[in-house]
């Protein structure tokens, strides 16, 4: 992996592990040991990701994971077998990236095992980037042991590297593109849409209710995007219909619930990931937006993601 800027020490430490990997499939060798980055929000590990994958010239796939599933999801159905679903999704690569690797849900943890279980029997090389060790996959007491032999394989098939440099660097990355283009604003600030523009988008087989939808704008309230049952999915899709976003009504995330601010997450990590504005109108200013929420799964990469909104 050809790294010409300068790196901090626990990315130099991470790219010379992953020029071992790239050396071992420039090579041809099978089954080059793969890498698992991790450490807190912001350190680079996407970046070092798609340095790598760029650069390796082996057949490959550089997949996240709210896509992945999804796609994974619908092939089971249109196949009708997770095991035919699975080989379409590796196909012919030899190397798989997948950024932002986390578990909190056991169907799909239990996909993961089935997935890996293939991926490592055909020699496939996996490098992933996530937020969490891989003994902090499904942190749910109630499952976490389901997952655990899972955990044995990644770690004995995985070159694990802490990413941990003292920089944020999405707090100090250009405000001028893509997701970063957007805003983060007091709800006064901003006339919302009139009830009579709220339109129903149909996502699937079911709907979402917009607050309005004008030209590439899709204007969305808080309460009806994450306060029902919505999913990674339909964020997706409606990503690729809308590039620009509007969320109206973001209250203090601690009056929220857990389920709400976890799919609040999953919405910025979404639009994030595809480069697509955001601005987010806050009841509260940001300072107290996060404050109650010590503890809660996902909520760090979630600031660190608004924190590159222009406020």
């Amino acid at each position: 992996m050809d790294v010409e800027v300068l790196l901090d020490d626990a990315q130099r430490s991470a790219a010379a592990v992953l020029d071992e990997t790239a050396d071992g499939l420039a090579q041809g060798r099978p089954g080059v040991r793969g890498v698992y980055l991790w450490g807190p929000v912001g350190r680079g590990k996407t970046w070092l990701l798609d340095r790598f994958h760029a650069a390796s010239e082996v057949p490959k796939r550089r997949v996240h994971f709210h896509s992945f599933f999804r796609g994974l999801h619908a092939d089971t159905h249109a196949l009708g077998s997770i095991d035919l679903a699975i080989d379409a999704a590796l196909g012919d690569v030899r190397l798989l990236c997948f950024d932002e690797f986390h578990l909190h849900d056991v169907g799909d943890a239990m996909l993961v095992a089935r997935l890996l279980k293939a991926l490592f029997a055909r020699g496939i090389t996996l490098v992933v980037t996530s937020n969490y060790p891989p003994e902090g996959l499904l942190p749910n007491p109630l499952f976490h042991h389901l997952f655990a032999p899972t955990i044995t394989v990644l770690e004995q098939n995985l070159t694990v590297v802490r990413v941990a440099g003292p920089v944020d660097y999405r707090t100090a990355g250009a405000r001028d593109a893509g997701f970063a283009a957007g805003r983060f604003v007091n709800a006064s600030e901003v006339e919302v849409p009139a009830p009579s523009e709220r339109v129903a988008l149909t996502v699937g087989t079911r709907s979402v209710t917009a607050a309005a939808v004008r030209d590439r704008t899709v204007w969305f309230e808080f309460a009806a995007l994450c306060g029902t049952p919505t999913a990674p999915a339909d964020y997706l899709d409606l990503s690729e219909r809308y590039g620009c976003w509007v969320i109206t009504g973001v209250p203090r995330l601690r009056e929220a619930g857990t389920d709400t601010v976890r799919r609040f997450a999953n919405v910025v990590d979404v639009l994030y990931d595809r480069g697509t504005a955001l601005t987010v109108l806050a009841d509260a200013p940001w300072e107290g937006m996060f404050s109650g929420l010590a503890g809660t799964l996902d909520v760090d990469r979630l600031v660190s993601r608004l924190s590159a909104l222009n406020r």
